[in-house]
C-alpha cells in the first residue's frame, strides 16, 4: 500500500483517468489518503477523512510513508479558518490555503509535509465547536458559487458544503448527499429540528440529490447556484427570489 498527501491548495479528484473527466470531489491542502492504484500519470486514491475514491494527477500529490499517514491520523486536527490565506516555506514561496484546509503537525504556526516546513500565521480551528456554531460557520460560505464536486469558497456543491461546515466544527460527514442521509437520527417534523440539523431532498425517482443546513424560523442555507438562504416548509425549499418550490423534502436528520 502507498500513501500520499495534498501539497497544493486545491486538487481535483476525478471519476476517470482523464483531465476532462467529471470532478467528483477535491483534495485540499494537507489532506492525506491511501493510494490504491498507480498508473503512469494517474493514481486512484481513498481519502482518509471520508473514504471517498477517485483519480488524481500524480504531479499534484506527494507520497508519504505509512508511518507518516498513521501519525497524521493520530495527530490533533488543525484547520484553516480563514476564507483564503497562504503558507510559506523556508524560501518564502507561497502556497495558497483555503477555508477547511488541514495543517499537518501544526505547532506554533509551523506545519510539515514530509521534509518541507511551512509557516502559517492565519486563524485556525483546532477544537470541536458546539452545535450552535454550525450556522455561523456556514455563513462563511455564503454566496460561494455552486460547483459540482467543489469543497471550497471558490466553488462548492450541496454535500461538499454541509461536509465542510461540519468538518470545521469538528464532525465527520460522508461526501455525497445520499451517503450523508444514512447518518444521524430521523426527525419527524421540521418543528422538531434545531439550527444545524440537515434536511435532505429527493428527485422524482425518490433518489436523494440535495442537502442543506436548517436555520431557525424555517430558513435553510444550501447550495443552489450559490450558497444562499431560502425558506423551508413541509413541502421542501421555497425560493425567496422566484417564489416557488425548488426541492422536495424527503427527510430531516439530527447528526449531533
Amino acid at each position: 500500500m502507498h500513501y500520499g498527501i495534498c501539497n497544493l491548495s486545491i486538487v481535483p479528484l476525478r471519476m476517470e483517468t482523464n483531465d476532462t473527466s467529471e470532478m467528483v470531489s477535491q483534495l485540499l491542502f494537507g489532506e492525506h489518503f491511501k493510494i490504491l492504484e498507480i498508473q503512469k500519470k494517474w493514481s486512484k486514491i481513498r481519502t482518509a477523512f471520508d473514504n471517498y475514491e477517485g483519480w488524481v494527477d500524480n504531479k499534484q500529490i506527494e507520497e508519504i510513508t505509512e508511518e507518516t499517514y498513521i501519525n497524521i491520523d493520530n495527530s490533533k486536527t488543525t484547520l484553516v479558518s480563514e476564507l483564503i490565506d497562504f503558507a510559506t516555506d523556508k524560501n518564502e514561496n507561497y502556497t495558497t490555503v483555503v477555508l477547511g484546509s488541514f495543517l499537518p503537525f501544526y505547532n506554533n504556526q509551523n506545519l510539515f509535509i514530509n521534509s518541507t516546513n511551512f509557516k502559517y500565521e492565519g486563524a485556525i480551528i483546532s477544537e470541536r465547536l458546539p452545535k450552535e456554531s454550525i450556522v455561523n460557520i456556514a455563513f462563511k460560505y455564503l454566496n460561494s458559487p455552486y460547483l459540482w464536486g467543489g469543497r471550497t469558497p471558490f466553488g462548492i456543491d450541496c454535500s461538499g458544503f454541509t461536509q465542510m461546515v461540519y468538518k470545521l466544527c469538528g464532525y465527520k460527514l460522508l461526501r455525497d448527499a445520499t451517503q450523508q442521509s444514512s447518518q444521524g437520527e430521523v426527525l419527524s417534523f421540521i418543528e422538531e429540528s434545531e439550527p444545524g440539523d440537515l434536511a435532505f431532498f429527493d428527485n422524482n425517482e425518490g433518489i436523494i440529490t440535495h442537502v442543506g443546513i436548517i436555520m431557525k424560523d424555517n430558513y435553510i442555507i444550501h447550495a443552489y447556484g450559490k450558497i444562499r438562504i431560502d425558506r423551508i416548509d413541509h413541502s421542501g425549499i421555497f425560493n425567496i427570489d422566484t417564489h416557488r418550490h425548488t426541492h422536495k423534502l424527503r427527510v430531516i436528520k439530527k447528526i449531533i
